[in-house]
C-alpha cells in the first residue's frame, strides 16, 4: 500500500551557513482565506536528520498554523520529503523535536488527525477507486459513508467504480488525496502532489488544494514549483541543503527592492538617473528604467526628473519575483 497515513515574518537567508537557526517572532498576518486563529498544528525545533556524514535536514525550526496552506519550497534533494517523513513518524530525527497536532510524530493519537500523501500513491490495480478506499477505511476504522464524501471532494465520484489501473496519473493522484482525507484530518500533508502531471492535471490539483485550505484543515504542501506555491499558499518556507533559509508570506519574501520608472523622453531620464545613482544601479527594461534604491526615494527621483523637464508617466516600487528570491536563496553558495 502507499505511504498514505490516514506568522512568522520573512526571515532572510544569512551569509554564514552555520547560522540558519532563525528567531521566533509572533505572527499577525491573516491567512489568505481570512481565518487565522493562531493554533499551532506543526512545530519543530532544531529538527535534524543525518545519514552518516551526509546531513539531510539541519536545525529546522518552523510552524504551521490552523487554517493556512503552508508551502514548503525547495529544489530536489533539499530535504523536503525527509522532513515530512520525520513529521509523520516514518523516520526518526537525529536530533531536535517536533510536535504534530499536539503529539509526537508517529503517535497513533496524532496520526488519527493527520492525512498524508508522501511521494506517489500506490493502490491495488485491479480494484476500483471506491474499493481501494474501502480497504483503507477498514484499516483506519472510518465509516464507509466517508468514502462517497471524499470521492466528491476530489471530483472522482463518476469514476469511482472503475479500476484503478484505468485511471490517468492525475486521477491516481486525486485518489491518493481522497485516501488522505478519509479521516477528515486537521492536517493534510502533501508531498509534490503535481509531480508528473500534465497542465490540466496540475491545474485540477491546485484547485483542489485551494479548496481544502479554506476550511478548518491546514495543508502542508511541499513543492519545487514556484507558480504552484505562489498561487496556493498563505505562507512559504524555503529550504536549501536541509536548512530553512527564509520564511514568510509570498509578498514578504518578494519584498520591495527598488523602483520602476516610465518617463518621456526615456533616454534623458536615464541620464538623470545615471548622474545621481551611477550606471551600476539601474537598467533599461523594455520601456522602463528599473532602479535599485530604497522605494522611499521615489519623491526625490520624481523631483529630479520634473526639474529636468521630463514627464514622469509612472513611478512605483519594484518587487522581486518569487523566482528571483528562490534562485537567490537556493543557488547561493
Amino acid at each position: 500500500m502507499s505511504a498514505t497515513i490516514t506568522e512568522a515574518p520573512f526571515r532572510p537567508a544569512t551569509a554564514d551557513p552555520t547560522l540558519h537557526r532563525l528567531p521566533r517572532v509572533a505572527v499577525t498576518t491573516p491567512a489568505r482565506n481570512g481565518r487565522y486563529d493562531g493554533e499551532v498544528l506543526v512545530e519543530t525545533n532544531g529538527l535534524s536528520k543525518r545519514y552518516g556524514e551526509r546531513v539531510s535536514v539541519a536545525d529546522l525550526t518552523m510552524t504551521v498554523r490552523r487554517g493556512e496552506v503552508y508551502g514548503f519550497l525547495g529544489p530536489n534533494g533539499a530535504g523536503k520529503t525527509t522532513t515530512l517523513r520525520m513529521l509523520l513518524g516514518l523516520i526518526k530525527p537525529t536530533s531536535g523535536t517536533a510536535v504534530v497536532v499536539g503529539h509526537q510524530p508517529g503517535d497513533p493519537a496524532g496520526l488519527a488527525r493527520v492525512g498524508a500523501l508522501v511521494e506517489s500513491p500506490a493502490f491495488y490495480p485491479y480494484l476500483s477507486g471506491r474499493d481501494n478506499l474501502a480497504v483503507l477505511a477498514r484499516y483506519a476504522n472510518v465509516p464507509r459513508t466517508r468514502i462517497d464524501a471524499v470521492l466528491d471532494i476530489v471530483d472522482l465520484a463518476d469514476r469511482a467504480n472503475d479500476g484503478f489501473k484505468t485511471y490517468s496519473l492525475g486521477m491516481k493522484q486525486r485518489l491518493g488525496v481522497a485516501a488522505a482525507l478519509l479521516k477528515d484530518p486537521d492536517l493534510l500533508i502533501l508531498d509534490e502532489p503535481t509531480n508528473g502531471l500534465d497542465p490540466k492535471g496540475m491545474a485540477d490539483m491546485r484547485d483542489l488544494v485551494r479548496r481544502l485550505g479554506t476550511g478548518r484543515t491546514s495543508v502542508l504542501l511541499s513543492s519545487h514549483l514556484l507558480g504552484e506555491i505562489e498561487v496556493i499558499c498563505d505562507r512559504v518556507g524555503i529550504i536549501r541543503d536541509g536548512h530553512l533559509v527564509a520564511e514568510g508570506t509570498v509578498d514578504e519574501l518578494r519584498g520591495a527592492t527598488g523602483l520602476v520608472l516610465r518617463a518621456d523622453p526615456l533616454d534623458q531620464a536615464a541620464r538623470v538617473i545615471d548622474a545621481r545613482y551611477g550606471a551600476d544601479r539601474y537598467r533599461l527594461v523594455d520601456d522602463t528604467i528599473q532602479l535599485r534604491t530604497d522605494p522611499a526615494d521615489a519623491p526625490l527621483v520624481a523631483r529630479d526628473l520634473v526639474a529636468a523637464g521630463i514627464d514622469v508617466l509612472a513611478l512605483h516600487p519594484r518587487q522581486q519575483t518569487l523566482e528571483e528570491v528562490f534562485l537567490d536563496l537556493t543557488i547561493a553558495a
